[in-house]
């Protein structure tokens, strides 16, 4: 009897391993093309630590998503195109099995995986950055250039900037001091339509890749007075353009950057040269969000933090990576909703919820990621899926937000996507899809 109880026993015991070994089996692979180093490091530090830290604490509080595990691999990029391919195909393999969205975090990168992401059927998200016309997801079925784009930004910047001026920027000059790299030209088609629309003067003045030397740059802009600089730079480029608009006497309540010339990682090394300066954002900064908050709590209480430098917590960057997981977690759910509940999902049925994601105010107070986001709904004519930014300003200490939600003309940017795309296609010889028919 005692040995029939044993074997029973054994027996028992071996199908809850396997039982639990199936389980463990459904995990969700993220492919993490990373930087930590180089000219941007500091910069990818704090985005991709946000990022791992809400798997993290997805994994910890939840078990993952309904029960399937939240897996990733990182590889490091240094912000170099070249790089960033070769981690992208050490990682593809992976992510052919099952893939969140890979999140590149570099203009230069996406452009280089937008048709590799396609061919391999892996989701591509440009969480405001990247090619914008991949917004037509009838061309760019895999690609996702979510919350919002450069142009739809740049377009908010000049009507912030229009409210200010009471409902008029005729006969003003603006200056567009940018990034000499595809991010920094993405948005110049749209300043052009604008002061075409607006009747403003605009000037564009280019800084070459890392931006530490603008010299001739503020030389330029001192001897032109514009009445406002609009600033597309990114990592050592921005607190160097910060010190030397003070070194040349320009206002900085007259430079309004884009939401990668707008963390602290600009404004803290720039000193009393960046109180006054202004930024567009779609996420804010601090620790008074409550899911920033139960992270800091629960993964960095359990020491399973991402990040040595805890001071990063909280920072516009840090929350604007864990909104960058946000979306991709609730990619995740929505596919789940689809395709089966514990389950890991495809790359195609990833790529389906993105194309279908909608994320409202009631959704991100529910998980505490209140003005993480703005909502955001996507479609197959739309891969954006909003449009709308914040404006802050640096008060010496912190970032305040000055400004409510504010949206692009749409009815003059996305006309521009459409173009883009449609030539694209010709030249790919891409039969776009039948928007109508998706669902």
């Amino acid at each position: 009897m005692f040995k029939y109880r044993k074997s029973a026993l054994t027996a028992a015991i071996s199908i809850a391993l396997l039982a639990q070994a199936a389980l463990a089996a459904e995990e969700q692979f993220f492919p993490i093309t990373s930087y930590r180093v180089g000219p941007y490091g500091a910069n990818g530090q704090s985005f991709f630590g946000g990022f791992a830290d809400y798997l993290n604490y997805v994994n910890i509080k939840e078990g993952g998503v309904n029960g399937v595990k939240l897996v990733w691999e990182e590889c490091e990029t240094e912000y170099n195109n070249a790089k960033g391919i070769e981690c992208y195909e050490r990682l593809k393999d992976k992510a052919k099995v099952s893939s969140g969205p890979i999140h590149p975090m570099s203009t230069g990168i996406s452009y280089a995986l937008i048709e590799k992401t396609a061919a391999d059927k892996i989701p591509m998200a440009m969480v405001g950055y990247g090619r914008t016309d991949a917004v037509d997801g009838s061309v760019f079925p895999y690609a996702f250039p979510l919350v919002t784009t450069y142009q739809m930004q740049a377009s908010a910047i000049i009507r912030f900037l229009k409210e200010k001026e009471k409902g008029s920027l005729e006969g003003k000059k603006i200056v567009f001091l940018y990034h000499d790299s595809a991010y920094g030209k993405e948005p110049i088609v749209a300043l052009q339509e604008e002061a075409k629309l607006n009747k403003f003067e605009l000037t564009l003045i280019p800084v070459a890749h890392p931006g530490n030397e603008q010299g001739a740059q503020w030389l330029q802009i001192r001897q032109e007075k514009p009445d406002y600089v609009v600033f597309w730079g990114w990592g050592v480029m921005n607190q160097t353009a910060l010190k030397a608009a003070q070194k040349v006497g320009f206002p900085r309540e007259k430079m309004i950057g884009s939401w990668w010339a707008g963390s602290e990682e600009d404004t803290v090394p720039a000193g009393d040269a960046a109180k006054g300066y202004m930024s567009a954002t779609w996420n804010v900064a601090g620790k008074n969000v409550p899911l920033i908050a139960d992270i800091e709590k629960v993964v960095y209480g359990a020491g399973k933090g991402n990040l040595q430098d805890t001071s990063k917590i909280g920072t516009i960057l840090y929350n604007r990576g864990v909104s960058a997981a946000v979306l991709s977690v609730e990619a995740i759910r929505k596919a789940q909703e689809k395709y089966g509940k514990g389950k890991a999902m495809t790359g195609e049925q990833v790529r389906w919820a993105m194309e279908n994601l909608d994320i409202s105010n009631a959704r991100l107070k529910q998980i505490g990621a209140t003005d993480l986001l703005p909502e955001i709904k996507t479609s197959c004519d739309n891969h954006e899926g909003s449009g709308q930014v914040k404006i802050q300003q640096w008060d010496g200490t912190k970032w305040v937000v000055v400004s409510g939600w504010i949206e692009g003309n749409k009815a003059l940017i996305h006309p521009l996507f459409k173009a883009s795309a449609k030539q694209y296609a010709t030249e790919k010889g891409i039969t776009p899809r039948d928007c109508s028919k998706e669902s």
